[in-house]
């Protein structure tokens, strides 16, 4: 079974965006480093220097040209904006093996360039968080360890134009569990910064997001306010009107149909006012341990009573499942996706309304025999008029997402998800505060 969460705005798009953001910015850092880099090697060597360790600057020089080029490749990489992960997993690697070469020119396993091993693991971390520290640190641990076992066992010489480096265990052994440590401390603390760092920044972008909304509320609101008013007194008169009119003698069955069609839209717009009002209006839940079991059973006993074809059921405990939550907030959840439910159902559908409860949480499930819902379309199906049926407003759904919202301090959640052989569930999670008398 595919579903939605609505825990909060989805930020997966966001997080892609952010990361190439952050892949364009190293990008960019990384050649400009490699240029100071190159200027500061061709200051300090110029003059004579550059000639004496020839060997050594071949080697220098044709690892940052290489990073130059694979510099180039990256930003073509992130111009096409496919698999930004990936491209940052390469980038560690290439930078981890580039270090190594400058390592091994420099000093070998006494050289002050494995540092640079360590900036690798931070840049790990900014991209992709502790995955890329921990993969900056392991692969450069490897690549450290293998250069000192390499000189160690002879499989590659010191540079030609240096002195023969310190190739024995007992000098190669402190150097290497030093820097293996080092490298650690600091994929573990990188890691653990970017971490708190991703979880503060998307409860700041929930946060922007939910204050968005709240803005568009308030004009809503006061669109609302001259809605009720302008248009809920006119709907009396005409309800009343059609009322008096179907009573009235002398009408044919024809006229009698067309009156209960007046009616029928009459009552429709009333509810349209009624959830933009309910959608604007501030709503501060008071929750308290509500039976949510009784109120289910009176939202189908009233939904039973109306004139649709479509038939409502309850399944779930007879006796009380207490939940934490406003009651008259949870009532007007249950009512809007229960008519969500029925509109979205075919003529003689069924519509059922389950409570499941269990050791910490009350589960309140609506399921109708409709089409479904589109994987793509989950996500926006609680976004105010946004709806899926030539009829619908897009509001209803709209009130039920800011009720939950203003109880997601206190536990609660809903979800959509497809319902086998067909139509859809949305599932409503608050925390109990009670066994279930069954």
């Amino acid at each position: 079974m595919r579903g939605f969460t609505l825990h909060a705005p989805s930020l997966g798009d966001a997080q892609e965006h952010g990361l190439r953001a952050r892949l364009a910015w190293i990008t960019g850092l990384r050649l400009v480093f490699l240029t100071l880099f190159l200027a500061a090697i061709t200051f300090f060597y110029l003059g004579g220097e550059l000639t004496r360790y020839a060997f050594s600057m071949r080697i220098v020089f044709g690892a940052i040209a290489a990073s130059y080029a694979l510099g180039a490749a990256y930003a073509t990489a992130l111009r096409s904006g496919r698999h930004p992960r990936r491209l940052a997993y390469v980038q560690i690697v290439f930078d981890q093996l580039l270090w190594t070469s400058i390592v091994y020119v420099s000093g070998g396993p006494a050289s002050g360039a494995t540092a640079f091993y360590g900036l690798t693991c931070l840049t790990g971390a900014i991209l992709v968080g502790p995955r890329g520290a921990a993969l900056a640190a392991g692969f450069g641990v490897a690549c450290y360890g293998l250069l000192c076992v390499a000189l160690h066992l002879a499989w590659i010489p010191s540079p030609i134009d240096q002195p023969l480096y310190a190739t024995s265990w007992s000098s190669l052994a402190y150097p290497l569990m030093l820097n293996s440590l080092g490298l650690m401390v600091v994929a573990l603390l990188g890691g653990y910064l970017a971490e708190r760092l991703r979880i503060t920044g998307g409860a700041l972008e929930v946060a922007e997001e939910r204050a968005h909304r709240a803005e568009r509320l308030a004009e809503l609101g006061r669109i609302s306010a001259w809605l009720a008013h302008e248009v809920r007194n006119p709907l009396g008169s005409i309800s009343g009107s059609i009322e008096m009119l179907r009573e009235a003698p002398g009408l044919d069955d024809e006229d009698r149909r067309l009156c209960e069609i007046v009616q029928r839209e009459v009552k429709r717009l009333n509810e349209l006012v009624g959830d933009m009002v309910d959608l604007a209006k501030p709503m501060t839940p008071e929750p308290t341990s509500v039976d949510v079991a009784a109120l289910t059973r009176e939202v189908v006993e009233l939904a039973g009573r109306s004139d649709s074809a479509v038939s409502v059921h309850y399944d779930g405990p007879s006796g009380s499942a207490h939940a934490l939550c406003d009651a008259g907030h949870i009532r007007q959840v249950l009512w809007n996706l229960v008519r969500n439910a029925v509109q979205a159902s075919p003529p003689q559908g069924r519509v059922d309304v389950s409570v499941r409860h269990h050791t910490d949480a009350v589960e309140l499930l609506v399921q109708d025999q409709g089409p479904g819902i589109p994987d793509e379309i989950k996500p926006t199906v609680f976004d105010a008029f946004y709806s899926s049926r030539s009829q619908g407003a897009g509001i209803g759904l709209a009130v039920v997402r800011r009720i939950i919202d203003d109880h997601a301090p206190f536990g609660a959640s809903i979800t959509v998800a497809d319902r086998a052989p067909r139509g859809t569930a949305f599932t409503v999670t608050l925390r109990s505060t009670a066994t279930a008398q069954r």
